[in-house]
């Protein structure tokens, strides 16, 4: 019998495929936040395609709106127009959700340490040209300190990056390897029908895509010739 294991699924490319690389040894636990972003509605509905798929008993879905109160992303604020490239020196852009993997990992804690769950993936990279501050390999590290601190002598849960060193090309690959369902996943910042093909994230998806000599199967209202 498998062990449990937590995954934080946001519908996207990345978190898609750490829940294969869990699924090879762990029974699913399957985690979704909704905070107010620009693509909610479409990304529950990924989380929720992704957790058919890999028939999730474990599901919890839960809100934080007080993330798109705060503010401060344009993720969540539509006043902040969403960026249509990418950098590639570590700046931090725009869609950066303050301190907000700090919150999700949190739920994730609790809700492990209720199931019984000893990890918890999340689909963090350092590669990333957004330069995320909370997807570093350090944060992770200082985060699983807080958890033996703050946890119950007797629980031990461990947050695990299993993409935090790959490149985004490389992720695709190992979700080809794992036949992750790509055709169930969503990118797009802005969009929730057809994906815009201009911002950050639909940008570095394509261009991992690419790379990878796969062919993505989601359709994009722009699909740039040159990544």
């Amino acid at each position: 019998m498998k062990k449990l294991a937590v995954v934080l699924v946001s519908g996207g490319l990345d978190s898609c495929v750490t829940a294969a690389i869990a699924a090879q040894e762990y029974e699913l636990a399957l985690l979704h936040v909704n905070y107010g972003q620009r693509t909610e509605k479409r990304e529950l509905k990924a989380f929720e395609d992704i957790a058919n798929y890999y028939k999730a008993k474990y599901r919890l879905v839960v809100s934080l709106n007080f993330l798109k109160e705060i503010g401060g992303s344009s993720l969540t604020d539509t006043q902040i127009p969403i960026p249509e490239y990418v950098l590639e020196d570590k700046e931090v852009l725009t869609t950066y959700v303050p301190f907000r993997n700090t919150h999700l990992i949190a739920i994730g804690v609790s809700w492990a340490e209720v199931i019984g769950a000893e990890k918890i993936f999340i689909g963090a990279m350092e590669e990333d040209s957004s330069g995320y501050p909370d997807c570093r390999e350090e944060y992770f590290k200082a985060y699983n300190r807080l958890i033996e601190l703050g946890t119950k002598p007797e629980t031990h849960i461990e947050i695990v990056t299993p993409v935090i060193h790959m490149k985004k090309w490389e992720v695709v690959k190992k979700g080809a390897e794992l036949k992750a369902p790509f055709h169930l996943t969503w990118s797009c910042y802005q969009n929730e029908t057809v994906a815009c093909g201009k911002c950050p994230s639909c940008l570095l998806r394509l261009r991992a895509f690419a790379l990878a000599g796969i062919e993505d199967p989601l359709p994009y209202a722009l699909k740039p010739k040159v990544i």
